[in-house]
């Protein structure tokens, strides 16, 4: 997790520049160890800033967000100017989806953010990673690394690794030159890697590679910086490097800086993550942390002339197959939900909290009005019920007909990696022996990855999990002779990054004897246009597929308002599935285990008349298929 930036006042910023001789000013953004200080131009410099994942929201909402963010006072200190600042990862896999394949409009238009971010007087600071963590599918990495070179060992001074790094930071980094501080933008520091001391390799050779690779783009334009918990930085951070730590609400920040002082005895203290709220995993209640104790650890943090970046100030959505999950235990595998509220001083929606507002009152009373009014919550909507119809399965024949790109035969089971399939579902088929000698006999999964609908010819048997270590079912002699096995991926792990590839990994058995000769239908589900051609198409046989898994479903709404508001999907009588709305992916939901009940829709997304929904419900038969848009999102 991880992500700054820094933004100031442009005009201001002019006047603190000296001009000598009619020649242009001299930017520089740098370190005055001595006095244990960043510099700005010369002058002592002190951030407060907030991270801002620009991936997590639509770009129609950036400006927004930001604005809101200066209003709460995110400045400087010791400084004879005011500044603000925001500070955000750069997600490898938003940008390069397949190798070579490069994205940089629409939500990945990371150049027009730090424009935007600039034009609020803010500065930034960028994380490149390019292991960002931040809760995102394999930690931001692109799936494909896993495609290209299944035995890569990630965040290591691997030949493969370090090649397909360089690939991409040529392709970023001088996209980046232009906004650094020295060359008259906005980025005043830029990352080496993220929380590396939390990685096992410790590959001090591999860490020495990114500072060269990135010193090589920024020089001297920005300062470059490291991050860790307190007591990891002996891996994680880098000679010549500013190393910087991250943490939560204590009582005793000392207790930390002394941490911090064994690797850098003098320079500026930092916490690069401080924590005003958590992740959340489903089936765990919703973390919340108390505004109270945020507040109280800040100005404690201020009295020490601390640099402080809260992550998150605003936390957003993991969109369409985004999230990550974590290994929270020994072999416990745990998806993150698709919110990435955060309990972060700005919602979900980018609206102002409690939280938010206590923070900006101590704000303003160790550096004063901002001169930009506190943001108020903008309205929602609720709309009239929304019914669906269902439109077939994807385990009918024109399901894989038209929502599949791909079949192919296996003597075993292979994984999504293998197919360069990044999230989605694998389908499993062979033929069940007929010599089956038990009753009932046990069908079982190895090394699942993530969760299994069984099915046997068609019909539905139950659900093998990876969270609940789950991998064996009962199955009686006489169900069937057609094993289906549908495998979903919940989220590649995002903490520490094993290589997490996903489908069936191991041997399938059935009474301790394992099954051969596999027929594996892919189902990627992340390319809208096949849900189209299957929805303008009728299918030619009768699909009465009723009781089986992935479920089709379509539904349209009018909206006929000239305004239109944010909303929350309400799944209240769904299982656990997947929404698009308009051809947008809003994410998976889940109301049968929480926490997060509702889905956030963006206004942006939504227009005046006939909007489309379509669901994919995988593991349910609804019988009263529709959905509500409420105006408040429901977390248990």
């Amino acid at each position: 997790m991880n992500l700054y930036a820094v933004l100031l006042p442009i005009a201001l910023c002019l006047c603190s520049l000296q001009v000598i001789d009619g020649a242009q000013p001299v930017r520089k953004f740098d370190i005055d160890f001595q006095n244990d200080t960043f510099t700005k131009d010369g002058q002592p410099f002190q951030f407060i800033s907030g991270s801002f994942h620009y991936f997590r929201a639509l770009p129609e909402s950036w400006r927004h967000i930001l604005r809101s963010m200066r209003a709460a006072g995110l400045n400087t200190v010791m400084t004879q100017v005011m500044a603000y600042e925001t500070h955000s990862y750069i997600e490898w896999s938003l940008h390069e989806p397949m190798p070579g394949q490069y994205q940089w409009e629409g939500i990945a238009n990371l150049e027009e953010f730090i424009a935007i971010a600039k034009s609020e007087n803010l500065y930034v600071i960028l994380r490149p990673g390019p292991y960002i963590c931040a809760e995102r599918d394999m930690g931001g990495f692109p799936h494909w690394l896993l495609t290209k070179y299944p035995s890569i060992q990630l965040r290591t001074y691997d030949t493969d690794y370090l090649r397909e790094v360089q690939n991409w930071y040529n392709q970023l980094l001088p996209r980046l030159v232009p906004h650094l501080y020295g060359n008259g933008g906005p980025v005043i520091m830029v990352s080496i890697e993220n929380e590396y001391g939390s990685f096992k390799a410790c590959d001090g050779q591999y860490m020495q590679f990114l500072k060269n690779l990135t010193v090589h783009f920024v020089q001297d334009k920005a300062v470059l910086f490291t991050n860790d918990g307190p007591e990891l930085l002996k891996c994680g951070s880098i000679p010549g490097i500013l190393p910087t730590l991250d943490f939560g609400i204590t009582n005793n920040p000392n207790a930390f800086w002394r941490q911090l002082r064994k690797y850098l005895p003098k320079g500026p203290l930092v916490n690069a993550e401080y924590y005003p709220g958590w992740l959340t995993h489903w089936m765990e209640p919703t973390a919340r942390v108390d505004a109270g104790m945020v507040v109280n650890t800040l100005r404690l943090m201020l009295d020490q002339k601390a640099n402080v970046n809260f992550y998150m100030f605003f936390g957003g959505t993991n969109f369409g197959f985004t999230a990550g999950a974590n290994d929270v235990g020994p072999g416990k595998y745990s998806a993150d939900i698709t919110s990435y509220d955060y309990d972060a001083p700005l919602d979900e929606a980018g609206d102002p909290t409690p939280k938010y507002f206590a923070i900006r009152k101590l704000l303003l009373e160790y550096f004063g009005d901002p001169g930009v009014p506190a943001p108020e919550k903008l309205p929602k909507m609720n709309l009239d019920t929304v019914w669906l119809e269902r439109r077939g399965s994807l385990l009918s024949k024109h399901g894989r007909t038209m929502l599949s790109n791909r079949m192919v035969a296996a003597e075993k089971t292979v994984s999504f990696e293998a197919l360069n399939q990044q999230s989605g579902f694998l389908l499993y088929e062979t033929t069940l022996p007929a010599d089956l000698n038990r009753d009932p006999y046990a069908l079982k999964l190895e090394h699942l990855h993530d969760r299994a609908y069984v099915h046997v010819d068609g019909k539905f048997f139950g659900i093998l999990s990876r969270e609940t270590n789950t991998d064996t079912i009962p199955l009686s002699k006489g169900v069937g002779t057609r094993l289906q096995i549908l495998v979903e991926s919940q989220g590649r792990i995002n903490y520490n990054i094993p290589n997490d590839f996903k489908g069936i990994l191991g041997s399938v058995t059935v009474a301790e004897k394992p099954l051969y000769n596999w027929t594996i239908t892919t189902f990627p589900l992340d390319n809208y246009r096949y849900f189209e051609n299957f929805l303008n198409q009728q299918p030619t046989e009768n699909d009465d597929l009723v009781g089986a898994g992935a479920q089709v479903y379509y539904g349209t709404f009018m909206i006929d308002c000239d305004t239109i508001y944010d909303t929350y999907l309400y799944p209240s009588v769904w299982g656990k599935g997947l929404v698009f709305i308009n051809g947008f992916n809003l994410g998976r939901y889940w109301p049968l285990v929480g926490p997060q009940i509702t889905l956030y829709v963006p206004r942006h997304i939504l227009t005046k008349g006939a909007n489309h929904i379509v669901m994919v419900e995988y593991q349910q038969h609804v019988q009263h298929p529709y959905v509500q848009f409420i105006d408040k999102p429901i977390f248990t």
